[in-house]
């Protein structure tokens, strides 16, 4: 979506993720590549009208697969490359506690790979144990992404990877506080030398180090990817059925684009929230109020609860709120109606969703410095 619901430009310097560390081990297998290609997803081709004829090789749907066909490479931008000991230290400072002022909070607690890169909480919890007021975004396939956090206010991955770990709210240690204590770990000083020869240890290059690692966090194949390389029993006739749906009488395509099904864009999808999410930052802008940027949907069973606010328990009640079109306001998405879908209908598209989710490796947590 490129319309008037649909803003991408960060407006804030402010960036801020979420945070707690311990037991982020099981789930999700990551990947390196170091192949820098052109950021940022293809626009959302015209949704062509479709009739579902399961088992049968239909032009329309055969030519809607493209659209989701997977990326060869990881983008990394140009300022930022990719390199082995960069992402090595990267992972390491993700998953330290140390980077918080308690010692008990790092990236990797409400950003696991035990829960699909989230915290599998409906919000976060931050110092002092206190909850956040959002729930702890994904960070799987970050690297495809233009804009982040719910309301878009980090325009990369550099400028969020510091909001978490000087909020006080959440890791709560300022920056200064934060060099001071890695220069105190002997082990970190060749890890910062190796990764950034010419720049050694400071803000941009912790930065630099956990972005890096960030956008490795790719998802792997899932049965749909199976599915549109051609293999027609990778998914049930029930998730085909669900696909058409989703490109079709749904509209789920409209917002949910693209191989990691997300336009990157902000909008209003009705829920009853106080939050008014980008509108904080686009005050002008009536149908910025409540709004907040589509998430992707890759390993989207393993990430409940759902929404900003975490207020949604499961993919089923997630279809009954779109079918419902939620509350109706000014701000509310132009693309928000009563959808009028079956219950069949309905469990079609959960199904579809459930073949998004990939068969990860655990993720290793690594040795860190002394």
């Amino acid at each position: 979506m490129h319309d008037a619901q649909s803003y991408r430009s960060p407006t804030s310097k402010a960036a801020t993720s979420r945070g707690l560390c311990l037991a982020a081990v099981a789930g999700a297998a990551t990947v390196a590549i170091a192949t820098v290609v052109t950021n940022g997803l293809a626009a959302p081709a015209e949704k062509p009208i479709m009739v579902a004829i399961i088992g049968a090789p239909d032009p329309a749907i055969m030519s809607l697969k493209h659209k989701y066909e997977r990326p060869t490479a990881i983008p990394f931008p140009k300022d930022n490359p990719y390199t082995v000991e960069k992402a090595a230290l990267g992972k390491k400072l993700y998953f330290d506690t140390r980077l918080s002022a308690a010692n008990l909070l790092c990236c990797a607690a409400c950003h696991s790979p035990a829960y699909g890169w989230g915290d599998g909480q409906p919000r976060g919890v931050g110092h002092g144990m206190k909850q956040l007021g959002r729930r702890s975004p994904t960070i799987v396939n970050a690297a495809f992404g233009e804009i982040f956090m719910w309301d878009g206010r980090a325009g990369s991955l550099e400028e969020q990877a510091l909001g978490p770990i000087r909020a006080d709210v959440e890791m709560n240690l300022p920056i200064e506080q934060l060099i001071e204590k890695l220069k105190g770990i002997p082990e970190y000083g060749p890890l910062f030398q190796a990764a950034f020869p010419k720049e050694g240890m400071s803000p941009e290059t912790i930065a630099k180090a956990i972005a890096t690692y960030e956008r490795t966090v790719v998802s792997g194949r899932a049965p749909f990817d199976a599915w549109i390389e051609g293999d027609d029993k990778a998914i049930p006739d029930e998730a085909k059925r669900g696909f058409v749906l989703f490109n079709g009488k749904a509209g789920c395509d409209n917002c949910h684009s693209g191989w990691n099904f997300t336009d990157d864009s902000f909008h209003d999808i009705g829920l009853s929230d106080a939050d008014i999410g980008r509108g904080k930052f686009l005050p002008a802008v009536v149908k910025m109020q409540h709004a907040f940027k589509t998430p992707g949907l890759r390993e989207i069973s393993r990430r409940g609860p759902y929404m900003h606010d975490g207020s949604v328990p499961t993919l089923e009640a997630v279809m009954d709120h779109y079918d419902n079109g939620g509350i109706d306001r000014p701000s509310r998405s132009e693309l928000m109606q009563p959808l009028g879908l079956s219950k069949q209908e309905m469990a079609d598209l959960v199904a579809f969703m459930k073949t998004l989710t990939s068969d990860m490796d655990p993720t290793t947590v690594p040795v860190l410095p002394r």
